[in-house]
């Protein structure tokens, strides 16, 4: 939530690991009904507004929120936004395909031109503009069907023009990228 600063070193590093951002106890974002977003809705005050720094930039995304922080090296957040992660349930491929929990590191940056490779089944192309793998085949990308909620096949779904801002005014090969917990 913004406004919230971390201030204790242990409890902001317990925070940023565990995927306390709802520290208000409440659960009100965490309906499994996607709901399309709508353009008054301030994604970034879902994310705490400061966090524990260890003087790097990092990207944080917070599933049980649909939400994305990009913060600086002194853990201020610079921009956020909405954030759709991976399904409970995947019906064509017949499993769960979360995004996979945990740090991550950007292995590759893509162009406004990046496709899947693997979706739609059987054959890939699904358009994922400025694609930013970090974890195998998982990568934050643009896309066209951005909601608030969790339905993509484990890649984390952003506004195209989020995706590009990210993409080169922000990320580089090495910026670490936090999954948090469902």
């Amino acid at each position: 939530m913004r406004g919230i600063v971390l201030a204790a070193a242990g409890v902001a590093i317990s925070c940023f690991l565990s995927a306390c951002s709802s520290m208000s106890g409440s659960d009100q974002y965490s309906s499994n009904k996607p709901q399309r977003t709508q353009e008054n809705v301030d994604y970034a005050a879902r994310m705490p507004s400061q966090i524990a720094s260890r003087g790097e930039k990092v990207i944080i995304v917070n599933p049980r929120v649909h939400a994305w922080g990009a913060y600086d090296g002194s853990g201020q957040l610079v921009k956020g936004g909405v954030a759709t992660a991976g399904s409970d349930w995947c019906s064509d491929i017949h499993r769960r395909c979360h995004t996979r929990v945990g740090s991550f590191r950007i292995n590759s940056l893509g162009s406004e031109g990046c496709k899947s490779h693997i979706f739609p089944l059987p054959h890939g192309g699904a358009p994922m503009p400025y694609c930013m793998y970090f974890n195998g085949g998982q990568a934050l990308h643009g896309s066209y069907e951005v909601v608030d909620g969790n339905i993509s096949h484990g890649c984390v779904r952003l506004h195209v023009a989020d995706a590009e801002w990210i993409r080169f005014n922000f990320a580089r090969v090495g910026t670490k990228v936090v999954v948090q917990s469902y």
